[in-house]
């Protein structure tokens, strides 16, 4: 897939090949992010300093952002082509 073309000129093959792909993404990411949170949330209340915790929240849905903005879009599109047919 070329990476330059808008969600409405590609198939329906490779709509939902880029959805998997990307709720790979997702998928991993959390999963990276949830060991960190561990970490961070075991880290803060050993050294006595859970005011550390308001910025991971803050992260994390900062990072989750455009992934899901793209997922979204991605679907409403398939949504769309399904509902013309």
């Amino acid at each position: 897939m070329k990476k330059g073309i808008p969600i409405t000129e590609l198939s329906v093959q490779e709509l939902y090949k880029k959805k998997q792909g990307l709720q790979g993404v997702l998928i991993g990411l959390s999963l990276v992010l949830l060991a960190a949170f561990v970490i961070i949330l075991y880290l803060a209340f050993s050294s006595r300093m859970p005011k550390v915790l308001v910025i991971v929240p803050v992260c994390c849905s900062l990072t989750f952002l455009p992934a899901f903005i793209s997922l979204g879009q991605i679907n409403t599109e398939i949504k769309n082509r399904d509902f013309k047919k």
